[in-house]
């Protein structure tokens, strides 16, 4: 039976790298984008490095509307869909310290990173729970690191991390074959950041090919937080 997953924000950065190396280790990938353009792109050049990719679906996850959409279609297209990756996001304004983020930013990046990730996820879950799936998300610690805190980005991903928690001792306790849990792939270059380089970041390849590692290990991972590159003390 194919294993298939659904990648969001695959067109680039991380989730380009995880639908590379979970399409190159047996699963079937279908992409979430935002841009036709730049989904048919990323899977013109994921197929010529020997990924196996169904298909993009389009999906905004500050548009709740697009959310139900993308939801409906992976519903009906892809009812054997047994992994959902949630990778996309935005960064806010990562140039400021918390006095001078503004309202807007905390709010655009909570509607996406974590609104957005929550709605789509409950809209999946009855369909992984069909599948005995698993739910992924890719995130940051919730606690406090002394070099690297911009508070719209890390809040948003502070609501992620309780999400999961919480949907995890759920599923334990309602007896919901749904795993989650979450990874957090360590210092990476990507646009998000600027494609900030410095000692002790990791390229897309070296993350996209732990997490893919990761999540075909044939261990339970439920309610954890799995740190592949933790952020230490220069």
């Amino acid at each position: 039976m194919a294993k298939i997953v659904f990648v969001t924000g695959a067109n680039k950065g991380i989730g380009f790298g995880i639908a590379k190396h979970l399409g190159r280790s047996g699963w079937q990938v279908i992409i979430g984008a935002r841009n036709e353009q730049r989904a048919t792109r990323a899977m013109e050049v994921l197929r010529a490095e020997g990924a196996d990719v169904l298909d993009w679906v389009s999906i905004d996850l500050a548009d709740l509307s697009s959310i139900g959409q993308a939801a409906s279609t992976l519903r009906t297209d892809y009812p054997g869909l047994t992994l959902l990756v949630n990778n996309a996001g935005i960064p806010g304004d990562m140039s400021v310290d918390s006095e001078h983020t503004t309202l807007a930013s905390i709010r655009e990046t909570l509607e996406v990173n974590f609104v957005g990730t929550f709605a789509l996820t409950k809209a999946l879950i009855p369909l992984l729970a069909e599948n005995r799936g698993r739910i992924v998300n890719i995130t940051v610690p919730s606690e406090i690191s002394p070099y690297w805190h911009p508070l719209a980005y890390v809040a948003s991903k502070a609501a992620q991390n309780a999400m999961m928690g919480v949907m995890a001792t759920e599923f334990q306790q309602s007896g919901t074959p749904v795993e989650t849990f979450s990874v957090h792939p360590g210092p990476t270059t990507t646009d998000l950041n600027g494609n900030m380089a410095l000692p002790g970041f990791h390229d897309i390849e070296t993350v996209g090919l732990k997490v893919a590692e990761l999540i075909n290990d044939g261990l339970s991972h439920q309610g954890e937080f799995i740190e592949l590159y933790p952020i230490v003390e220069e």
